[in-house]
């Protein structure tokens, strides 16, 4: 999915829809939560949850709502969820997440 405007291959936003999609690169078990770069077309987020039962798709989507300031209801996962590729939709573009990239590089990209 290409990336639209200023927005790189990993972020999608439709603002006529608002909606935000997100390609992702998921490492489950490590020592903190964190975004730390590119994997190929894709976001890589390392996950202190471990990849079980559904530890790591939830630790994403309430990592990402605090990252854009948002509810963790209005962050989706769309795609993925017993993989390490993920698609999470945002259903409501606005404050941070109306600013995608920079809310990612606030917290360490």
């Amino acid at each position: 999915m290409p990336g639209n405007g200023n927005n790189p291959r990993w972020c999608h936003c439709e603002s006529s829809a608002q909606r935000l999609t997100l390609i992702l690169h998921i490492q489950p078990g490590a020592k903190r939560t964190e975004a730390v770069g590119l994997h190929g077309d894709a976001l890589k987020i390392r996950l202190a949850a471990p990849p079980l039962k559904g530890a790591a798709s939830a630790a994403l989507l309430e990592f990402l709502a605090g990252v854009f300031g948002v509810l963790q209801r209005q962050v989706t996962l769309k795609q993925g969820i017993k993989s390490r590729q993920k698609v999470i939709g945002d259903k409501a573009v606005h404050g941070r997440a109306g600013r995608p990239v920079q809310a990612i590089r606030d917290v360490g990209i």
